[in-house]
């Protein structure tokens, strides 16, 4: 026999529980939101005014958050590195240096693993910035900054698993990191270089980091014979099915493709002995090696070419971008 179907919308105690989870936590990022104060500019200015890295501790479910901040700042232009309390107790604070900026999450303030490394921290004069549920708690004493997002009501129905106090010091962290970043000359360019596997990553490439050069790139000049094109276009590593034409100054002058070559074929043109250059197309689309692989798609696709020649400021070719190219690195 099928089972009767759960009961959907208000009537789903289930359904229920999880949307009231989802309103505590809501309101424990609006709480923050309202309370925060001039102490978040103070922390910006620290982190910008960092020569070092900025390191950032915490232990438990603080820890998770304390790592989604490193990486958020490392990933945003800002060196940045976590480290373990534990391991800083047993050596690992030799990774931290003159120079560097802490910043420690407890909810609590009172993590002993944290408080015992203070005086350490203190020792070598690292600043000190804590995020956590409780201003006037050890940790928030001993700081030079408190980002505090005040008494959290945990979404747990025991009120004791940390939920909506680890979410609110995640979004405190990430109010701290943007606020850093807009504050930043930090280009969408220089976020992609720090992403070359992700999407925005490859959204970004320029056309010189993948077009075909040197031995890849074929050339020859506009009087060579159509034989002579074959030959360039069949030994070039990779085939492309295409070589860039130069005139005597080796500018470029055009370009000859095998749909070129299919053609003339169909047209009964097989007298191989001509020149290329009354065959070659010319004035075709070119980019540069600073143009964006993107924009370099665009092109392909509304001139409907599979190759672009890759020209200098001068119009002498130095690379071909091949459509085969954009689909390599997943650009199509």
């Amino acid at each position: 026999m099928t089972a009767a179907p759960r009961a959907i919308g208000n009537a789903d105690p289930r359904l229920a529980h999880a949307r009231q989870v989802l309103m505590v936590e809501a309101r424990a990022i609006e709480a923050v939101s309202t309370s925060l104060g001039p102490e978040l500019g103070g922390a910006v200015e620290a982190v910008l005014a960092c020569s070092g890295r900025v390191v950032v501790t915490g232990l438990g479910k603080p820890g998770f958050v304390a790592q989604k901040l490193s990486a958020t700042l490392a990933s945003t232009g800002t060196p940045s590195l976590y480290l373990h309390p534990c391991e800083a107790a047993h050596g690992d604070l030799g990774r931290v240096l003159p120079g560097d900026l802490l910043i420690a999450f407890s909810f609590s303030g009172e993590t002993e693993e944290i408080l015992r490394l203070l005086p350490a921290l203190e020792a070598i004069d690292v600043p000190l910035i804590a995020m956590t549920g409780e201003p006037t708690s050890s940790l928030g004493r001993a700081a030079d900054i408190v980002l505090s997002v005040g008494p959290i009501t945990e979404a747990c129905p025991l009120g004791l698993a940390p939920t909506a106090s680890s979410l609110a010091l995640m979004a405190l962290a990430d109010a701290l990191a943007m606020t850093v970043l807009n504050d930043k000359s930090f280009t969408e360019e220089e976020y992609a270089r720090l992403h070359p596997g992700g999407a925005l990553g490859r959204k970004l490439m320029k056309v010189g980091e993948i077009m075909r050069s040197g031995e890849a790139c074929p050339r020859i000049t506009d009087s060579s014979s159509l034989s002579e094109a074959l030959a360039v276009m069949t030994r070039t590593p990779g085939r492309p099915g295409a070589t860039t034409v130069v005139d005597c100054e080796g500018r470029l002058a055009g370009i000859f493709t095998d749909g070129d070559l299919r053609r003339l074929v169909e047209a009964g043109e097989v007298d191989f002995s001509l020149p290329v250059g009354d065959f070659m197309g010319k004035d075709p689309k070119t980019v540069t090696t600073e143009d964006l692989v993107s924009t370099a798609a665009t092109m392909l696709g509304s001139a409907k070419v599979d190759q672009l020649p890759v020209v200098d400021d001068f119009g002498r070719p130095v690379g071909l971008l091949d459509i085969q190219d954009l689909l390599a690195a997943k650009l199509l």
